[in-house]
């Protein structure tokens, strides 16, 4: 009975007390990533400006939920989030460059903690599990998602273009360019035109080497299937 009890919790299953354990829902979160991607990458407009505040707020909710963070620090930290976002959606919603810059720069950090969040939770599990892996894909798709947020804060703040040649900045264009960036792709149809966005876009290639090459190879690496555990 112990040891079923223990393998329940390694994959992420209920305890003795039948609650289920928070590493159990990184595979829900990965599918509304991948929801949350697809959403902003098909929809044009303003509209999406605004309604990414709401998702990546959503996002970040889900990822404290399934977080260790409890108590008064999980209650603070969903005060911040919720004041932070109504303050970034009404900056988005005055139109100017300035508002759409702050709400940018706030989408960024909203993401970077969340997948802080995530990447923590994960190294202190005892064991490998799917959900591990789930949970280190959650936050390759954030950090593609929180860079696209920060190039767009240095377009908007910035006030000149963003791509040399011409190329158009909005969501559609700072998402491509920052997961073929994060992977390392370099199809050279957009380029960063400003010394700002070029830092930005090498720390960004610097760190999805870095966490592939480590994070996601070593729970690779160490993962045990069901038959295993």
């Amino acid at each position: 009975m112990a040891q079923t009890s223990a393998g329940q919790r390694a994959a992420g299953g209920s305890d003795r007390t039948g609650r289920r354990e928070p590493g159990g829902r990184y595979g829900l979160l990965l599918l509304v990533l991948i929801a949350t991607y697809l959403l902003s990458a098909f929809t044009t407009g303003r509209i999406i400006t605004d309604i990414q505040v709401l998702l990546f707020l959503a996002l970040l909710l889900l990822t404290l939920r399934t977080s260790r963070v409890r108590g008064r620090m999980g209650w603070l930290a969903v005060g911040v989030a919720l004041a932070g976002s109504a303050a970034a959606l009404g900056a988005a919603l005055t139109g100017t460059q300035v508002g759409d810059g702050l709400a940018a720069l706030w989408k960024g950090l909203i993401l970077l903690l969340a997948a802080v969040l995530i990447v923590s939770r994960v190294l202190a599990r005892p064991t490998v599990t799917v959900q591990s892996i789930y949970g280190a894909l959650s936050a390759y798709v954030i950090i593609g998602m929180m860079f696209a947020a920060f190039y767009a804060a240095v377009k908007y703040l910035d006030g000149g273009g963003f791509f040399a040649n011409g190329q158009p900045g909005n969501t559609q264009t700072f998402q491509y360019f920052s997961f073929a960036t994060l992977t390392t792709v370099g199809y050279g149809d957009f380029t960063a035109a400003i010394n700002g966005a070029r830092a930005v876009a090498v720390l960004e290639a610097m760190t999805g080497q870095i966490f592939l090459a480590t994070l996601v190879a070593r729970l690779v690496s160490a993962y045990r299937g069901p038959s295993a555990e």
